[in-house]
């Protein structure tokens, strides 16, 4: 009986007959047809739950998802339902999604023809990572007849993680692959001098540089009987094996959040996706998290599997609320990061001042790194200042928001003049910005 359930069509000529009697009260005549179609009312509810019941038919549905879902990113589920029944039927499905989502609009129609399967697809975008419990999918299936309708369950309890967004990884890698970058913003960096790794020598070809003709090879392979007389060049190749880390604040000032995730969220989703980059581009991906103590050490490799053991250390990062230590960041990168390598700081500083204090251990860093140093612009400022202003009020208020502006700018400002490049980037704009840097460095040979 709990599978059972009368539909609202029911009710209501239920409702119309019942005040038809209450009428036919005043009016005797009317009594006796009312009667006829309260009895054939229940008679067709009987006939509709034989249809569904005792007919022999049946209803299969299940869920289809990916193991793991991607956080910040839009995870597309599909709901597969097969009437196995000889008539059409009306569903009703709910999913029951875990309640991080807290979506109300998961309610879907739909007709299916007998034998036929109907796909009933829509997106999660969860904004935290960690464990996510679905529920059962709920299917109210309903007959031609619409008075009566039967509960399906499937899939009932399943627990999916949430990873960083590998979603967007993957997106990149394609567009890397195939040198799409451009699509998402990434640009195209000339190339300042070459690389002095050198791989081979080789015959000149149309468009090669003139510069690196090698006049002695050329000149002895003149000189060889049977040789031909075509220019050889010197070919170069790019460094490889570089090492790329990226050390993520973990630190209160990472909890603010932008469009539901958190700013270590998206430090986290753009660590994933340049590292990945990093790796399709033979250098090495490494990981260093820090907030009041030392955190999670991730050694700088490529080698097979590399790419899954950083997902794996990203995923179990947590903010922490006290204050970051900047020296114990210092001691941590001394001690395990001996070799030259481009470290990407994901922090943000609010405050020159703020900025200014832990000034002497990112200047040391920078005497023995290349280091990039990120933080966050704030987008409902810049909106705040956008606006028009009508009141005394109101320009008092944007002339406050924009010294506070204007102190980010100041702090790039502050970190350039002391050999630290920087980047002042909106929070959804991180992962592309970040990339062009890197691709930068490599452009310039800085690493």
């Amino acid at each position: 009986m709990k599978s059972f359930f009368l539909t609202s069509r029911f009710f209501l000529l239920v409702t119309a007959l019942i005040a038809g009697l209450v009428v036919a009260f005043f009016l005797p005549g009317w009594l006796t047809p009312l009667l006829l179609a309260l009895g054939l009312l229940l008679g067709l509810a009987v006939v509709d739950a034989g249809l569904l019941y005792a007919g022999g038919g049946s209803l299969f549905g299940r869920r289809v998802m990916g193991d793991k879902l991607a956080n910040g990113s839009d995870n597309d589920i599909a709901i597969y339902l097969e009437n196995q029944y000889r008539f059409p039927v009306q569903t009703e499905t709910i999913d029951e999604v875990p309640h991080q989502f807290q979506r109300r609009d998961v309610l879907f129609k739909t007709s299916i023809k007998p034998g036929e399967t109907g796909i009933i697809r829509y997106q999660l975008r969860p904004t935290k990572r960690g464990e996510y419990e679905f529920g059962a999918v709920n299917v109210y299936v309903a007959s031609p007849l619409g008075l009566v309708r039967r509960r399906f369950r499937f899939d009932d309890s399943r627990v999916v993680p949430v990873y960083p967004s590998f979603l967007q990884m993957r997106q990149y890698e394609l567009l890397a692959i195939h040198n799409r970058l451009t699509e998402v913003g990434v640009k195209r960096i000339r190339r300042v001098g070459q690389s002095m790794e050198f791989e081979q020598i080789r015959p000149y070809v149309t468009g090669d540089d003139p510069r690196n003709i090698n006049w002695k090879a050329t000149a002895r392979r003149a000189g060889t009987p049977g040789a031909s007389d075509t220019l050889v060049v010197n070919h170069y190749q790019d460094e490889r094996a570089q090492q790329v880390y990226c050390l993520i604040d973990k630190g209160r000032v990472m909890r603010m959040p932008f469009e539901g995730l958190s700013l270590l969220d998206y430090a986290i989703n753009a660590t994933l996706v340049v590292s990945n980059i990093a790796l399709l581009k033979h250098d090495k991906a490494g990981l260093l998290t820090f907030s009041h103590q030392p955190g999670a050490m991730l050694p700088a490799d490529r080698r097979s599997g590399h790419l899954r053991k950083l997902i794996e250390v990203l995923y179990r990062q947590k903010t922490k609320y006290l204050e970051t230590d900047y020296e114990r960041l210092y001691i941590s990168v001394r001690s395990h990061i001996r070799q030259r390598s481009l470290l990407i700081l994901f922090t943000n500083f609010e405050t020159l001042h703020g900025m200014q204090r832990q000034l002497p251990y990112l200047r040391r860093m920078a005497k023995d790194h290349l280091l990039l140093v990120v933080f966050f612009e704030n987008t409902e400022l810049r909106t705040f200042l956008e606006a028009p202003t009508a009141t005394t009020e109101e320009v008092y208020n944007q002339t406050v928001a924009e010294k506070f502006a204007q102190e980010k700018r100041q702090i790039v400002r502050e970190l350039n003049r002391y050999g630290i490049h920087a980047l002042l980037t909106a929070p959804q704009n991180l992962t592309v910005n970040t990339i062009n840097k890197y691709l930068e460095f490599k452009a310039r040979g800085l690493i």
